[in-house]
């Protein structure tokens, strides 16, 4: 086994990649969701309907240091999939391979889509990648070495409980690989003492929210089966997930891909590895979801993929052909030529227009009497008035979208609407009023280019009667 420190190739390469996520994370806006994680780090609570804690604390911490800046508010993702660079170096240490197999696996997951774009927005899933590849090294280590190991089964503990404030989803990892080593062994691993352990380390850091989410009714729960079933703005039809999956990691790297499934399955000693993520696949294809989530074994699946001795000229034209992705999942072009990107990320239009719409939705709030209150039909619009309003003399926003839905609901017989349709206020008010819709700027096409504006007044009924209609989980 080579040297445990990373070689100066692969610091290079994480130093490379912290460079370009800092430098082009103050391009183009805030995302729709950054923008809800601002609000809710304003709501600071154990849980959130459709997310734990840490990353709503992360976007309040972010803002009293530095607020408005983008640059800061992204720092902790950049640093992550620095980080994840040198974790997918010790993954492939752990794996066998040698020093130029270790800077293939590291410059491989810097050309990745998955980390490119995930480092480049404050984002849950962000976070998750970096703990699933962290969880994973873990495994695979213990795996190797019998489960020996009390300080790394203390680790993994930690690792998955910590992740979990951040991205639920790290809790499917423990349970696929445990099926893994039931199916292909080795069996005696679950037997050890150390295994409960840890699990009772992940449940013990994750246990606030759990009990957040109890006392709530489990509204994630809620929110998983609309993503199953297709509702989220970001799913995909299930036969998509997999050809998505490939495109969104890098196209290119499906070979090193394909050799680390195969590598895995191939020893003994980690084919349990193998069999969870062939089990998450199913469990995705199966009950439905977005192709992020298969991408937490993208950093170990790379790592076994480069221990295959690949001719230099091979791993070189690898990672050159995978680099025109930057185009793409960074925000590189200057934003009225961005459609093209987003053609490819949709991601990219999310964070096209938000000061540009908070000006209409002012200029439409000009016509509105004294006292008139906001109602937006998404988190994205509502957090971008909340962030941008103030300056230009709107009130709070108000939504019945996730979060927000908990934070109040309006008192004025007047709101101005967004992103609501006429079909649905007539159901709540007399009177609806057109105000136009909101345009993008440079005729870029996004989720709220052509977001409708109304004027609604004369609700038929009181607003703790009408506000259930506004609520939705999706």
């Amino acid at each position: 086994m080579s040297e445990r420190r990373p070689s100066r190739g692969v610091l290079a390469v994480a130093a490379l990649l912290l460079l370009l996520l800092v430098a082009t994370s103050g391009r183009y806006g805030y995302h729709r969701d950054e923008l809800y994680f601002l609000a809710a780090g304003h709501h600071l609570a154990w849980g959130y309907p459709d997310l734990p804690p840490l990353v709503p604390l992360l976007a309040r911490l972010a803002d009293e240091i530095a607020p408005g800046s983008l640059v800061v508010l992204r720092l902790p993702s950049a640093l992550a999939m620095t980080a994840l660079v040198l974790v997918t170096d010790q993954t492939a240490r752990v794996l066998g391979a040698d020093r130029r197999g270790r800077l293939l696996a590291s410059a491989f997951i810097a050309v990745a889509g998955f980390p490119l774009a995930l480092g480049h927005l404050l984002s849950t899933a962000t976070f998750g990648l970096l703990g699933w590849a962290v969880a994973l090294l873990l495994m695979a280590s213990l795996l190797m070495d019998g489960g020996v190991g009390r300080r790394r089964w203390i680790a993994l503990g930690l690792v998955v409980g910590l992740t979990a404030q951040a991205n639920v989803l790290v809790g499917v990892l423990p349970l696929v690989v445990a099926a893994g080593v039931l199916a292909v062994g080795p069996r005696r691993l679950l037997l050890r003492w150390e295994a409960a352990g840890a699990a009772a380390i992940a449940v013990a850091c994750v246990a606030p929210y759990l009990v957040w989410q109890a006392h709530h009714g489990w509204p994630q729960l809620e929110v998983a089966r609309g993503i199953s079933a297709g509702s989220s703005g970001t799913s995909e039809p299930r036969w998509l997930v997999l050809p998505l999956f490939v495109l969104q990691s890098g196209p290119w790297l499906l070979p090193v891909v394909l050799a680390g499934c195969r590598v895995l399955a191939r020893r003994p000693e980690i084919r349990a590895l193998a069999a969870g993520a062939a089990l998450l696949v199913a469990l995705v294809l199966v009950g439905g979801g977005k192709p992020y989530y298969l991408a937490g074994f993208l950093p170990l699946l790379l790592a076994a993929g480069a221990t295959v001795a690949w001719k230099p000229w091979a791993g070189r034209a690898m990672v050159a052909l995978s680099l025109p992705a930057l185009l793409f999942v960074l925000p590189v072009l200057p934003v009225e030529d961005a459609g093209t990107a987003i053609a490819v990320n949709a991601d990219a239009g999310e964070t096209i227009g938000w000061p540009a719409y908070v000006d209409q939705i002012a200029a439409a709030y000009q016509v509105a009497s004294p006292g008139t209150q906001i109602l937006t039909g998404n988190y994205g619009e509502a957090g971008a008035i909340d962030r941008f309003g103030p300056s230009r003399g709107l009130p709070r926003a108000f939504s019945g979208h996730l979060g927000y839905a908990a934070w109040g609901h309006p008192s004025s017989s007047t709101v101005l609407t967004v992103g609501l349709t006429r079909a649905d206020l007539l159901e709540s008010f007399a009177r609806v009023e057109s105000l136009g819709s909101l345009a993008t700027p440079h005729g870029i096409d996004n989720d709220e280019d052509g977001a409708p504006l109304f004027l609604c007044s004369e609700p038929l009924a009181p607003w703790p009667v009408l506000w259930p209609r506004f609520e939705r989980d999706r």
